[in-house]
């Protein structure tokens, strides 16, 4: 039986592990998704050689950065964003301990087709990016790619490792927010069971021609998302983003 699976810490929230568990069940595919919670990237070689029948990881946080000095081949757009989510693990028969892995980065889909409807024509998009870990990453190739304006926002605006544009919290004034239209929570917070917490902007400064757009999708509405739609905002979560990603991984893997 093939097997795939996800390895990150922790792992309270999977979401790969029941979509990939139900869509094995509904086309009748002979496989298993299995949840591998490491505490460090260097057990990435134990799951590997451990589940001989392994063809591919997601791969979550805290080492979609972390996994890419282990991976023998990285795609292009993985290597251009800095950021892997999708392994594709390929055997040797007959050697157990030759294994080659390849880096892609599917995030980047999920993200750009579930944002492209918000969208609306006419109107001149610049964005935040709340956070700076691996799936900012991906968040902010897309909108390059799509030509809209971003900044990351951190919580030090010196943080010298973060490519781009950074402001802190402490810069998101009034003249900031309104400037800023596209709100992406691309960090955990508010994420089950954190669910009373929410990033520190100030939501006072929030219109109705907001859009709020949280990666995280546990709780189906975070703290985030429910302030913005207080005030009329548009607002999304990473429910789509997720499921687009997750088929984009599987097309890898079996291609």
């Amino acid at each position: 039986m093939d097997t795939y699976g996800l390895i990150g810490f922790p792992l309270k929230h999977s979401f790969s592990a029941g979509f990939f568990t139900e869509k094995f069940r509904k086309e009748g595919i002979e496989a298993e998704y299995l949840n591998f919670e490491i505490e460090d990237i260097l057990e990435i070689r134990r799951v590997i050689l451990f589940n001989q029948h392994l063809k591919g990881l997601n791969v979550t946080i805290p080492y979609k950065e972390k996994v890419i000095p282990f991976l023998n081949n990285i795609s292009d757009e993985a290597e251009k964003i800095g950021a892997v989510n999708v392994i594709k693990v390929l055997r040797k028969p007959g050697d157990m301990y030759f294994y080659e892995l390849t880096g892609y980065n599917t995030d980047y889909i999920g993200f750009r087709d579930s944002l492209l409807p918000l969208l609306k024509p006419g109107i001149d998009h610049k964005a935040l990016i709340l956070g700076t870990g691996g799936a900012s990453k991906a968040v902010s190739q897309v909108l390059t790619d799509i030509d809209i304006e971003w900044s990351y926002v951190s919580r030090s605006s010196k943080n010298k490792a973060i490519k781009g544009r950074v402001m802190s919290y402490n810069d998101l004034s009034q003249e900031v927010m309104s400037t800023y239209n596209i709100i992406v929570n691309a960090s955990p917070v508010g994420t089950f069971p954190d669910i009373n917490s929410c990033p520190d902007i100030p939501y006072n400064y929030l219109t109705t021609g907001h859009i709020l757009y949280d990666l995280v999708y546990n709780p189906e509405e975070t703290l985030f998302l429910k302030k913005g739609k207080e005030i009329g905002a548009s607002i999304k979560n990473g429910q789509e983003m997720l499921e687009l990603q997750a088929l984009a991984a599987w097309e890898i893997w079996n291609s």
